[in-house]
């Protein structure tokens, strides 16, 4: 969004997401951009199909090949594309028959929904919808000699398998689609440089492999390390459930997810807690106007007419917003705004015009105190010309 531009405020207009998913990214990014976020698209990953399916065909087979006791569906789209698949080559009555005859654990609402879309009902579905939960149930019971189908979600479930086999079952290991690296790394690079920089709010994530995608490409950036300490301090990073989070729990990251995992519902806890976490009164006189992420809301009436700033700007009107009417030293705000930029008294000055320039007629809000530095005015009439 470039600085200056104005328009109607809404839920989250003044802050930039960034958005790695692959898999219907296109549909989170409508939902955000809807409240009225800055988005970064920047693919972690993507869904490689088996080229030819001979690794899923020969799964199939091996499922095929004595009766099931148990099968593990873990998402919708994959145990879809592996019975459209199994249809395709001629297996499908076998497979839904050979399913039917098992035990059928479904790992959450829209796996199970696949699963009973044709024809088969589940014996356990957890409310976590976590593969642990499965794991735990398929342990509590006698696996000595049985036969157990796991259809994969994009990347092997090593925890899983291992687990079984280690108590005596025969795991068949369905790979129904792959990750693998984005065709075009440059997207997610700049994101990750942008957070670095703290011109990103919030990071969302949809799955596991892409925040290990996401740190590694940080990594080859050389900002792994400042990445973490801006995912643990301003940079709110925000995951489709608790599995997705896990590697960000290892690291220590604070990362957050809502009760049910769905692409609405973290667009609604985005929008229930990122406004709450950079959102500063401004006073202008006799009203007071709202800076939230990089955006100042002006006027008393909702909806509020917004104008975007540049992040050093709205760093800038923050720093002073804090102490109003108290002057802030260009060292200080160097400090703040650019703590890793080796920037000069310059930038501060560029930073400032910038600012008035985008206010327009609030831009005596910023007064310069000569030798000194800056202070926001709150005396009556301190917001206009």
């Amino acid at each position: 969004m470039k600085a200056g531009t104005r328009e109607t405020a809404a839920e989250l207009t003044g802050f930039t997401v960034g958005v790695t998913a692959a898999r219907r990214r296109e549909e989170l990014t409508a939902l955000l951009r809807r409240r009225g976020a800055r988005v970064m698209e920047a693919p972690a990953l993507r869904i490689v199909p088996l080229e030819d399916d001979a690794a899923l065909r020969a799964a199939t087979e091996r499922c095929l090949a004595a009766p099931l006791d148990y099968v593990v569906a873990t998402t919708g789209v994959g145990w879809r594309g592996w019975m459209s698949a199994a249809e395709g080559w001629g297996y499908g009555a076998a497979l839904t028959a050979a399913c039917r005859e098992a035990e059928v654990l479904s790992r959450g609402p829209k796996a199970t929904g696949a699963v009973r879309a044709c024809g088969t009902t589940e014996t356990y579905s957890p409310a976590s919808e976590a593969v642990d939960e499965l794991r735990t149930w398929l342990l509590a019971r006698d696996l000595r000699g049985r036969r157990i189908a796991v259809q994969e979600h994009g990347a092997p479930l090593p925890g899983l398998a291992s687990a079984l086999r280690e108590r005596g079952a025969e795991v068949v290991e369905v790979p129904v689609y792959r990750w693998a690296p984005p065709q075009d790394p440059e997207p997610v690079r700049r994101l990750a440089e942008a957070t670095a920089r703290g011109e990103v709010h919030a990071l969302l994530f949809t799955s596991a492999p892409a925040i290990t995608s996401f740190l590694e490409h940080a990594e080859a950036a050389g900002k792994y390390e400042t990445v973490l300490e801006r995912l643990r301090t301003d940079v709110l990073p925000l995951c489709v459930g608790a599995v997705c989070a896990r590697p960000l729990l290892e690291v220590d990251a604070g990362p957050v997810w809502p009760e049910r995992g769905r692409l609405g519902a973290m667009v609604h806890l985005l929008t229930a807690t990122l406004p709450g976490r950079d959102r500063h009164l401004v006073p202008a006189g006799d009203r007071t106007l709202v800076l939230q992420g990089n955006a100042l809301l002006l006027g008393d009436d909702a909806p509020a007419e917004a104008v975007w700033l540049t992040p050093g700007s709205a760093r800038v009107l923050r720093a002073l917003a804090e102490r109003p009417g108290w002057v802030v030293g260009r060292p200080e705000l160097l400090r703040r705004v650019w703590p890793d930029r080796g920037a000069d008294e310059h930038a501060v000055e560029a930073a400032v015009t910038r600012l008035r320039a985008a206010l327009g007629p609030y831009a005596s809000l910023i007064r310069t105190v000569p030798k000194r530095g800056y202070r926001l005015a709150t005396e009556p009439g301190g917001g206009t010309r």
